[in-house]
């Protein structure tokens, strides 16, 4: 998809965390720029990966704030911003307009459960309405988490009275069909469709998507940034399975501990393993399956992260 906003890969990047379980803003931009020179084109942040919902308002606008101020493009920088409430949603869509991002990814309220696309056309409509324009919605799907879907027939509402605005969706259900459907009823009118599964990456490039926002692009990234520049051929292709392998490695124990673990063993820096409760780190065990799996991926060592290490 040609013009795509965040077009390409994009990480839905960890978030550091200082021994007392504060973002940890200098490791994290740290990671941020290692991100951008190995294969991504842009950054999602405070999503499901980056722990949004363990964090509080002022520790996300503090994040976003930190990472600006420390040189990461605020244009490459997609942040989560929705929250179970109205007021909240549009309080952090602003912050990050204000601070110079060009988009942000809008969970639908997640508390209720099964709203009628009704409701939800009215929620969206209301953030919409209040955010008052100069930044693109886009539209997060992940039913498995937030047990609340976007249909087709919401999808196709929004745009329809708020062209421009809703700009596209990333979609974490893992159902390549409801991408394709997505695409093929929306694409043409400029919606992004990103996938939020790695194994779909060049799939949904040559189906007209717009590319990927994944966890596991915190460590696969410089694959998929081959998958993006070549599209086809052997070195795409080959770069492709890399991305399966690791993603189903990290799909293999908790997800958000196991790529911290990856990150951690590859840079010696046991910082990385810290993480809010009620997540936990792996085990020795969980650590030793998901490193293994990794080095049979040929994934070892990350580019630009030196010779990896063993776990101390």
């Amino acid at each position: 998809m040609k013009n795509a906003l965040f077009g390409g890969v994009n990480a839905a990047v960890l978030t550091a965390m200082k021994p007392d379980l504060t973002p940890d803003l200098d490791r994290m931009a740290a990671h941020c720029r290692w991100l951008l020179a190995n294969g991504c084109n842009g950054l999602g942040l405070l999503g499901t990966t980056g722990e949004a919902n363990s964090l509080g308002l002022h520790e996300r606008k503090a994040v976003l704030e930190g990472l600006v101020a420390r040189g990461i493009p605020a244009h490459v920088l997609m942040p989560g911003t929705g929250c179970s409430n109205l007021s909240d949603t549009v309080e952090l869509t602003q912050h990050a307009r204000a601070h110079g991002c060009k988009g942000v990814l809008v969970l639908p309220p997640f508390y209720y459960k099964a709203p009628s696309d009704d409701g939800l056309f009215a929620y969206f409509s209301e953030v919409i309405t209040r955010i008052g324009g100069g930044i693109a919605i886009y539209l997060y799907h992940f039913p498995q988490q937030s047990a609340v879907p976007f249909s087709l027939d919401l999808i196709g509402r929004l745009l329809k009275a708020f062209p421009g605005v809703v700009k596209g969706v990333k979609d974490s259900s893992g159902v390549y069909e409801n991408m394709k459907a997505m695409i093929d009823a929306f694409a043409k009118d400029g919606f992004e469709v990103y996938s939020g599964s790695d194994e779909f990456l060049q799939r949904i490039l040559a189906d007209g998507g717009a590319g990927c926002i994944t966890a596991a692009s915190n460590t696969n990234s410089h694959w998929g940034g081959i998958v993006y520049a070549k599209r086809t051929g052997p070195e795409a292709d080959a770069a492709q399975t890399v991305l399966n392998a690791t993603r189903k490695a990290a799909t293999s124990v908790p997800l958000i501990s196991g790529l911290r673990e990856i990150i951690a063993r590859s840079t010696g820096d046991a910082g990385w393993r810290t993480i809010r409760p009620p997540h936990l780190p792996l085990t020795a065990a969980e650590g030793e399956k998901i490193w293994s799996a990794y080095q049979a991926a040929g994934a070892l060592p990350l580019p630009g992260l030196g010779v990896a290490k063993a776990a101390e």
